[in-house]
């Protein structure tokens, strides 16, 4: 095969596997039909062959070995053939694997948040909720009850508008709309920033990452009400760890004191009746749900703060998960040529953040990120711009 010949990229799939073997069957069976009308020349060819000294295998046999020969050499030659065309092939089996087991485990982590959550919340109004009304001053229980109120709002309406809200996908029809590749899964143009998901099966706008959590991509319409879920969850999770750290303490020392007591109870006379128990079965419980709610909330703001101070980071950069490794490459590359790489949808620390939130003037710090708000972000995802750096009204600039 000419090297000019292979200009398309050919990837081991299950596809490519199949329709190689379709084919090879196919010419295996157009040979079979003319077998009697060859077998008389193989043999003269056979004997002429063996008196002249040499072996050689018969023409259709060749013929098969050298197409077989080629169909191999098909999957893995090409002009266009790298490292990561050969991962790609190797490992298609296991991503396809690892993409529709997430995809089917989607519902179930929805469904997992859900539940967890509502425990928390059940265990906060049925426990936590009497002891802070008859121990706590009038002061701190208007504290609690509005933040604790004002942080769970905002849990619930920024997980339910991140499941629910598409990330947003280019057009399939032909437009004039400016693209920087073609996908090879959809086969249509890709605008920039925007990366195909196995998981979807689609290309998504401003593709950020796919979390399983939401059942749903993080792309450029649902990007800032993942962040704000993962921001305000890991704050709700850090104030019930905080303030439940002396309820934790005492629900656990008196778990303690409950087995300790248990442990030395001595035997009783058959002629007596056992005496209570100084504790209830309620008791138990209350301080078991204590406990639970502690170490659920402490382990989720631990794990789950750092993945919100990590998107974080990448906001002020002004680039996402995946364009992260991708702007890192193009960092080292232009670097051996001595050259200084600039990420071109970076518009400084402060306008990456009004632009993520949407803010346009000082009052939007409040209506738009510190309360409940389904505004669209900036610009359709297909084309990027941004506005001066002074607040007041936004004028678009195109970059």
């Amino acid at each position: 095969m000419h090297p000019h010949e292979a200009k398309i990229r050919v990837t081991l799939s299950p596809v490519n596997i199949i329709s190689l073997f379709l084919q090879l069957c196919a010419y295996l069976r157009c040979m079979m039909r003319w077998w009697p009308n060859f077998h008389l020349l193989r043999c003269l060819r056979l004997r002429v062959c063996t008196r002249r000294g040499r072996s050689r295998l018969p023409l259709w046999l060749r013929e098969i070995c050298a197409y077989v020969r080629l169909l191999v050499r098909s999957l893995y030659f090409n002009a266009l053939t790298d490292s990561d065309v050969v991962f790609d092939s190797v490992f298609e089996p296991v991503f396809w694997t690892v993409d529709h087991v997430t995809r089917w485990f989607g519902m179930v982590f929805v469904c997992l948040v859900v539940i967890l959550t509502s425990s928390i919340v059940l265990i906060a109004y049925v426990v936590l909720l009497p002891l802070v009304l008859n121990t706590y001053s009038p002061v701190w229980i208007a504290w609690h009850l509005c933040y604790g109120h004002w942080n769970l709002v905002m849990i619930a309406f920024h997980y339910y508008k991140a499941t629910k809200t598409s990330p947003g996908s280019p057009p399939t029809v032909k437009n004039d709309i400016p693209f920087v590749s073609v996908c090879k899964r959809c086969i249509i143009p890709k605008p920039a920033r925007t990366h195909h998901c196995g998981i979807c099966n689609r290309c998504i706008l401003k593709m950020d990452h796919h979390c399983p959590w939401l059942n749903n991509c993080v792309g450029h319409f649902n990007h800032r009400y993942f962040f704000s879920f993962c921001l305000f969850m890991t704050m709700g999770c850090v104030y019930c760890s905080v303030s439940g750290r002396n309820l934790f303490l005492d629900a656990y020392n008196a778990l303690e004191r409950f087995k300790h007591m248990d442990m030395e109870k001595p035997g009783v006379p058959t002629n007596y009746q056992t005496p209570p128990p100084p504790y209830t079965f309620k008791d138990k419980m209350i301080h078991k749900s204590i406990i639970y709610m502690w170490v659920l909330t402490s382990t989720v703001g631990v794990a789950l703060g750092g993945l919100t101070i990590w998107h974080a980071v990448l906001i002020s950069r002004g680039e996402t998960s995946i364009e992260r490794h991708i702007n890192n490459k193009e960092r080292k590359r232009m670097a051996k040529r001595g050259k200084l790489y600039k990420n071109p949808f970076s518009y400084g620390r402060l306008n990456n953040w009004r632009i993520f939130f949407g803010v346009e003037k000082r009052s939007h710090w409040v209506t738009r990120v510190l309360l409940p708000s389904g505004h669209a972000p900036y610009g359709d995802g297909l084309t990027w711009d941004i506005y001066p750096s002074q607040f007041g009204t936004p004028t678009l600039i195109q970059f």
